[in-house]
């Protein structure tokens, strides 16, 4: 009965949207932001359910994705060098550095763990003191804030063997380039990174570039919701922030995390797969915390590592391409044996794109 309901209401759903965009003179290009939201339009085939005059890209929302070659080849050479333990979410395991991936340094007999939370970390350190256990710190604000907890953690007890090579990174300054393209009609907004942030984070979407955004959850049906109100507002040509997860996202986010991340964090350059480097858009260690930092504590030695030309996951990153436009997709590139990270992480485009289709796919 669910089920027949949820149809019901999707149909429902589609039925507006492309009426909306039947009597709209141009086509519509939004952007989802979040990686678990591409995951899921795919998943669920909402793409299928539209006209070709609605066009959904996928943005700089999976952090792994995001993630220069040179990290992985920094991580590489901490465990080569000064046999580090290297400790991961698991996503990262298989991206591609110069010289193989951390899982290729593991089969060689390198010291890499995978954890699912931050704290793990430093149990980790405690087992296998004296070595160094260094974590991999990729990820936007929805896990930041684990990751300061478990530094404070660690200072508390003065873990003197625990590390972290940083590449955390924010999602407002990117945005702000990316709102800026003209053929980007509005945003789908990431429901985890929100509920950190606050729904009335994003006023300059509107404010200063006419562009409206939604956020949503990550149900089929929450999706096509944000989705009929970005066409409608686009229809009627207005540009606000309409929040369609308000169980989980507040106006003003979780003050508690935030507080958290301003007390280890503050803001640094980051570089960005596809956008370069962004002034601001990551996070550095503060005092006392920065004792902590890998790129501080060993002297790295590693030269720039340029992605292999042919890979287009920098262009699909920023929307202007799609995965089947890449000569490498589903060939030479696959999950087993990925060229880019766009085809390895759980919320990468391309890994999307490969596992469900890139159009019609079955609801």
């Amino acid at each position: 009965m669910r089920i027949e309901i949820e149809k019901r209401a999707a149909t429902k759903l589609a039925g507006d949207i492309n009426s909306m965009l039947s009597g709209y003179g141009a086509s519509m290009k939004f952007m989802e932001v979040c990686g678990t939201h591409t995951m899921a339009i795919h998943s669920s085939g909402i793409k299928s359910l539209f006209t070709s005059k609605l066009v959904l890209v996928s943005g700089p929302g999976c952090p792994v994705c995001v993630t220069e070659k040179l990290f992985i080849d920094q991580a590489i050479f901490l465990g080569k060098k000064f046999g580090a333990c290297l400790v991961t979410f698991g996503d990262l395991i298989r991206v591609p550095g110069t010289e193989g991936s951390l899982a290729d340094l593991r089969s060689q007999g390198g010291s890499v763990k995978v954890v699912y939370s931050p704290m793990d970390v430093i149990g980790i350190a405690a087992q296998v003191a004296p070595q160094p256990v260094v974590f991999l710190g990729v990820g936007f604000e929805t896990t930041i804030p684990t990751v300061a907890v478990t530094l404070k953690t660690a200072l508390s007890q003065n873990v003197g063997n625990l590390f972290v090579l940083p590449a955390f990174k924010t999602i407002h300054r990117p945005l702000k380039i990316l709102a800026s393209q003209k053929d980007l009609s509005g945003f789908l907004l990431p429901g985890h990174v929100s509920a950190i942030i606050g729904a009335d984070s994003y006023d300059y979407l509107p404010r200063d570039h006419q562009k409206p955004g939604v956020i949503a959850g990550f149900d089929g049906l929450d999706i096509l919701l944000a989705i009929r109100s970005l066409v409608k507002m686009t229809v009627k040509n207005e540009a606000r922030i309409e929040n369609e997860y308000r169980t989980v996202v507040k106006p003003e986010g979780n003050v508690v995390a935030r507080a958290l991340i301003d007390e280890v964090f503050e803001p640094a350059d980051a570089s960005w797969r596809g956008l370069g480097v962004i002034p601001g858009s990551g996070l550095a260690l503060r005092t006392p915390y920065d004792a902590f930092d890998a790129l501080k504590r060993f002297p790295m030695e590693v030269p720039a590592a340029p992605d292999d030309p042919r890979c287009k996951c920098a262009r699909i990153l920023t929307g202007e391409l799609t995965p089947n436009q890449c000569g490498l997709f589903g060939g030479e590139c696959v999950p087993e044996a990925p060229v880019g990270p766009c085809m390895v992480s759980s919320e990468g485009t391309c890994a999307a794109y490969y596992k469900y289709g890139g159009g019609s796919v079955d609801a």
